[in-house]
């Protein structure tokens, strides 16, 4: 499964851009399009550098949604590659959503988009909207 344009947009307008590296509200080392892991203080990269780790993120991202949701539509998996992005990989496998969805239960899937919007027990603004764009294009019917 690949993420659509819409998915695309999703991920790219709510993780924005930033070639400096930077704490995110959970205290992670990020950079580019939202990328963790290899980040360190100090760290800058290019435009391009930065679309390259997106398409490797976004990757990884795709694999384990084409794994553990294998019968999404393109609507749906890229709303739910947009969350696995951004709750990581681990945090999805084990997601009601993903039980849902793969129970049938495309509404109350659709539903948990909206349980995810916390960090450190806060909620952030930013991630409410996200998931509200995510859950609108997870109910998008295909054309």
């Amino acid at each position: 499964m690949i993420i659509n344009d819409r998915g695309r947009a999703i991920v790219k307008e709510f993780e924005s851009l930033r070639l400096s590296a930077y704490r995110c509200p959970a205290g992670v080392w990020t950079i580019g399009f939202g990328h963790t892991g290899d980040v360190v203080e100090g760290q800058r990269i290019t435009r391009h550098q930065a679309e390259v780790l997106l398409e490797y993120d976004l990757g990884a991202a795709e694999d384990a949604v084409a794994r553990l949701a294998p019968t999404a539509n393109g609507a749906q998996a890229s709303a739910m590659i947009s969350l696995t992005f951004n709750i990581g990989i681990k945090a999805f496998t084990s997601s009601t959503l993903l039980k849902e969805f793969n129970g049938g239960r495309l509404k109350n899937a659709a539903d948990q988009f909206g349980k995810w919007i916390h960090v450190a027990g806060k909620v952030l603004p930013g991630l409410v909207r996200r998931r509200a764009a995510e859950r609108a294009l997870f109910l998008e019917m295909p054309a």
